[in-house]
């Protein structure tokens, strides 16, 4: 009797759902970018370098925008560039000046592309990806998207999509500017701030997926090359991992199906994932995860990180 009980439960068990195992790959915009408020451009590459390899990183993307090498606040960015190469990641195109493309015309966006691909192209560690700047593939003009995508299928190149976007870049102008002002920090409680709001808008979109699709994809999350994410990017991927996540590389991130998708709406600004689910009927207000909003960030950087009482009139 005792091991009939044992074969049913075990039998139970079998039929329980698998878990879908949460994947997801990491990947940086505007390379390279400006000094931040807590280290010099330098300082950052070198620390996030660093970070990303105690945190057991084997392969991050940079998108770069190539136009941000010849200004003077840029200055060593090549060399950047190459430290990153050199350390297993990779690179790929993020236009020469970033443009919003709804705002520009198609000739010169296709120049942009160009222009950020004859130095790309041929580099260690390049990819023949393209990552449009602000996800604006053209709103809700269909001529500029159709003939983008065209343009970009011509040159051998792939979008190199999001699935997790976010505002990391805004919690680090909150503290860049708090920190030039000198004002006091609770520390902890920006690395906690900016960790949770991750791994919570991860959640939020692989929720969408599996509800929508039925699959959990590889996910590739949106970050940028900024002070706060070499201060707490192995926090964050501790905080992922912890949360069940497996860090993956790009190149296994846009090998997932959904790399062969793109999807026919004007809902494109909130990554792949986001646009897929508004084919499906799913209104965009509830593609939008609740932190993407400076007024809310705001709020819990100042209640949370300066110990401030917050008023949303400031």
């Amino acid at each position: 009797m005792r091991f009939l009980f044992i074969l049913i439960a075990s039998f139970g068990l079998a039929l329980q759902p698998a878990v879908a195992e949460k994947r997801i790959a990491i990947s940086f915009d505007d390379i390279p970018r400006h000094a931040g408020g807590f280290f010099t451009s330098d300082e950052r590459a070198i620390k996030l370098i660093a970070a990303l390899a105690e945190a057991g990183v084997e392969q991050a993307g940079f998108f770069v925008t190539t136009g941000n090498l010849d200004k003077p606040d840029r200055k060593g960015g090549e060399e950047r560039i190459r430290a990153y190469v050199a350390a297993g990641h990779v690179i790929a195109n993020h236009t020469h000046t970033h443009p919003w493309l709804w705002k520009t015309d198609i000739a010169d966006y296709v120049a942009e592309i160009d222009q950020a691909e004859k130095w790309l192209k041929g580099r260690d560690g390049y990819r023949p990806w393209f990552r449009f700047p602000y996800l604006d593939e053209g709103r809700r003009d269909l001529e500029k998207r159709y003939a983008i995508r065209q343009a970009l299928t011509e040159r051998g190149l792939s979008n190199g999509y999001v699935t997790v976007d976010n505002y990391d870049w805004h919690i680090d102008y909150l503290a860049s500017q708090a920190a030039k002002a000198g004002k006091t920090m609770d520390m902890d409680a920006l690395r906690d701030l900016y960790v949770e709001t991750m791994v919570d808008t991860s959640n939020f979109y692989d929720d969408i997926a599996v509800r929508t699709t039925g699959r959990s994809p590889a996910h590739v999350l949106l970050l940028h090359e900024t002070d706060i994410a070499a201060l707490f990017i192995d926090d964050l991927v501790r905080g992922l991992i912890a949360d069940g996540w497996t860090i993956i590389t790009m190149d296994e991130a846009y090998a997932d199906p959904i790399a062969q998708i793109e999807p026919d709406t004007w809902f494109l600004g909130s990554g792949r994932v986001a646009a897929m689910a508004h084919i499906k009927g799913i209104a965009p207000r509830e593609l939008v995860y609740e932190r993407t909003d400076e007024d809310v960030l705001n709020r819990l950087f100042a209640e949370r990180v300066l110990k401030e009482e917050w008023n949303d009139k400031k």
